[in-house]
């Protein structure tokens, strides 16, 4: 599988990701929503940074129990509570946090609320293998 990131020429760009992904490969993998929660499906202290990293960690198992790897990631969604520009810092942190992943295209969507109070951060995402 091969994955290209550009961006578009004259369009502001970005440390988190990148704005186009075109990928070849033979299957797509899309991963349900993965929030910040460990393997004994406790949810992780530290807040957002922290969230943001364990829900990230949780998407790059989920693609490899699909036989894939995060290089194979080309789209990421991202649901966050409660969500305002200052937190930014912190998001990028915990995403930062988990090497091998690249800047694929992402889009951050604000929300009131996930399934269950607490959590702060859920990650959808697709991969091609």
């Amino acid at each position: 599988m091969s994955v290209e990131l550009l961006n578009v020429p004259g369009r502001q760009t970005t440390p988190f990701y990148h704005h186009v992904s075109v990928a070849s490969g033979e299957r797509i993998i899309h991963v349900a929503g993965q929030v910040g929660s460990d393997d004994d499906l406790q949810l992780v202290e530290g807040g957002l940074a922290a969230q943001a990293e364990q829900a990230l960690r949780n998407v790059v198992a989920a693609v490899e129990a699909a036989g894939a790897t995060a290089a194979d990631l080309v789209k990421l969604t991202m649901y966050v509570t409660d969500w305002t520009p200052d937190q930014l810092e912190a998001l990028g942190a915990g995403l930062a946090a988990v090497e091998g992943v690249p800047r694929v295209p992402a889009s951050l969507i604000g929300v009131s609320i996930l399934f269950e109070p607490g959590y702060r951060i859920e990650i959808e995402a697709v991969a091609v293998a």
